[in-house]
């Protein structure tokens, strides 16, 4: 009996060291961690001790004679990455980076963010170094996407936060929440009472289709809509015309098919979930029956994951829809497949939407259809959002040998009363810093801020605002470790100025500019109430979604 990683893995690699065996792969120092979509355990080698079991943020690891039917297929998900990886194991020690000397004094570091790089970054900061923490953010909860971005069918992921909590419960981290950084407090605030800053503050805009009519009412980016339907203050007074019967989603990424789940589940099982009560309401009167997803590239290059592709197969009242057509491989596809270097989830990938194209359909039943190689060209309507009209792609090698998407003049015009742009996210740029308008990211070395190709003394960066909107949430554990790294180093070499001022002042100075403050007191006060009030219902929580309630109960 082995052990097997299934679908929600995290990919923040806490179960490699953990492993007796060295039997997990990839680790974090392997070229491919970086674009691999999960870690696999090797079945031939895995000894069932369970270790990786405890170490799982995300409860992603079971037993291969506990997996539940919808989980199954991972059995051989695990094995068929070792028959194209055989496993070379490393029994070298791992040791742990030694810390800086006492003499030095205690470092203080202020973090601004509160979502995964910057949880992860305090994270690393408290186990590696004696270390004053605060962390800041805008909203009075922390959390970031793992509250208001991970679709509310996904629990197991937003587990990860239950490890943050437990990391963070002593004083030495202590939070400001409902605080922003650039209005209650500047950025030279900051650097004068700590030894070093890093933001990690994501990346919060999404990107724009760029064709005629996309401000029509009725087209909207997802990021709105995830973030409506995960109850986000800023969010939660939208509205979202769902009288059609259809929708559209530009794009194919895994938050694309986080929406189309969510638009096509039974209220009844969403209920079951934290999502927001406005949007429960909203999606029990829902006309919608098909949502169509349309992708740029092949089903080859398609953005979305293998796990998550394959979750679609166990949704209840929703068949999922693949043209065959859509399935045919040009030369360079088939070579690609063919590559018995390639990741073997690239080949799940391909053979579930065989699976799709050819399984049997209940006219029934709701519809996600998967449209691939097409190219909004424009959204339709007078008045409001009545149909897109999209060219067909081919697939063609550009200067770099890559297969691209290339338009043809063949179009398709597909009525629709909702469209959402799902097509990926940019960074802002942060006040005081400098900033990469073109790749929506703060210039840095390895997390230094760089400024004139010079780092910029105690400033850091680290997550999506560092590195591009790339990865999942652990991704950001590999992430904050290099981050880290760099400060800690800057701090033992004597580059970082002591703080003019201590945290008693810090303290005082943000009460006076913020009284609606919340603390780590506020931040519990908040957590029970929506505790409290999911228990009453059977859900993990029923999340309070204006900023008055929000405050309101973190007075208590």
């Amino acid at each position: 009996m082995a052990y097997v990683i299934t679908q929600r893995c995290c990919n923040d690699a806490s179960c490699v060291p953990e492993c007796p065996v060295d039997c997990i792969r990839p680790t974090p120092e392997q070229p491919e961690f970086a674009t691999t979509e999960q870690l696999y355990i090797d079945p031939d080698t895995c000894i069932d001790c369970g270790a990786c079991v405890d170490a799982c943020p995300v409860e992603a690891i079971f037993s291969e004679d506990d997996l539940v039917a919808s989980l199954a297929r991972f059995r051989d998900i695990n094995a068929a990455y070792f028959q194209r990886h055989p496993l070379e194991s490393n029994f070298e020690p791992i040791t742990t980076p030694p810390r800086p000397p006492k003499d030095l004094g205690t470092l203080r570091v202020a973090i601004v963010g509160a979502g995964p790089a910057a949880c992860y970054a305090a994270d690393e900061l408290l186990r590696r170094a004696d270390v004053e923490v605060e962390m800041f953010d805008r909203l009075p909860t922390p959390w970031g996407l793992v509250r208001a971005g991970v679709a509310p069918d996904h629990a197991g992921t937003k587990r990860v936060s239950t490890m943050f909590e437990s990391a963070f419960r002593r004083d030495t981290l202590q939070y400001y929440l409902n605080v922003e950084v650039g209005q209650h407090v500047s950025h030279e605030e900051l650097v004068e009472h700590h030894h070093a800053v890093i933001y990690a503050v994501g990346a919060s805009t999404d990107r724009r289709l760029g064709v005629p009519g996309e401000d029509l009412p009725g087209s909207h980016s997802a990021t709105e809509f995830v973030a409506w339907y995960n109850g986000h203050p800023d969010y939660a007074d939208r509205t979202f015309d769902l009288s059609g019967e259809r929708a559209v989603i530009v794009g194919n990424g895994n938050v694309a098919l986080d929406v189309a789940r969510v638009l096509t589940m039974s209220p009844d099982d969403l209920a079951k979930t934290d999502i927001a009560d406005h949007a429960l309401d909203a999606l029990r009167n829902s006309s919608i029956r098909e949502v169509v997803v349309l992708g740029r590239r092949g089903p080859l290059q398609a953005a979305y994951t293998t796990p998550e592709f394959l979750a679609l197969t166990h949704m209840k009242g929703v068949d999922v829809i693949v043209d065959e057509a859509d399935l045919e491989l040009d030369a360079e596809s088939r070579a690609l497949l063919d590559d018995p270097e390639v990741e073997p989830t690239l080949a799940l990938k391909y053979q579930l939407a065989q699976e799709y194209a050819g399984a049997p359909r209940n006219p029934g039943h709701k519809r996600i259809v998967f449209r691939y190689l097409t190219s909004p060209t424009a959204i339709i309507g007078a008045d409001k959002v009545e149909a897109i009209e999209f060219a067909h792609n081919e697939l063609v090698p550009d200067a770099s040998g890559k297969l691209a998407a290339r338009a043809t003049d063949r179009t398709e015009t597909l009525p629709a009363s909702l469209v959402l742009r799902s097509i990926g996210y940019k960074g802002r740029p942060v006040p005081a810093l400098p900033f990469d308008e073109q790749h929506g990211v703060v210039p840095n070395e390895h997390g230094r801020v760089l400024a004139d190709n010079a780092p910029l003394t105690g400033v850091y960066v680290s997550g999506w605002i560092k590195r591009g909107p790339r990865g999942v949430i652990g991704s950001n554990r590999v992430d904050a470790t290099e981050t880290v790294e760099q400060l800690l180093a800057d701090f033992v070499q004597g580059r970082l100025p002591a703080p003019q001022s201590d945290r008693a002042a810090l303290k005082a100075l943000l009460a006076q500019r913020q009284p609606d403050l919340v603390d780590r007191e506020g931040w519990k006060a908040i957590d029970a109430a929506e505790r409290t009030a999911g228990k009453a219902s059977g859900r993990p929580r029923v999340k309070l979604t204006s900023l008055e309630d929000l405050l309101k109960a973190a007075r208590g």
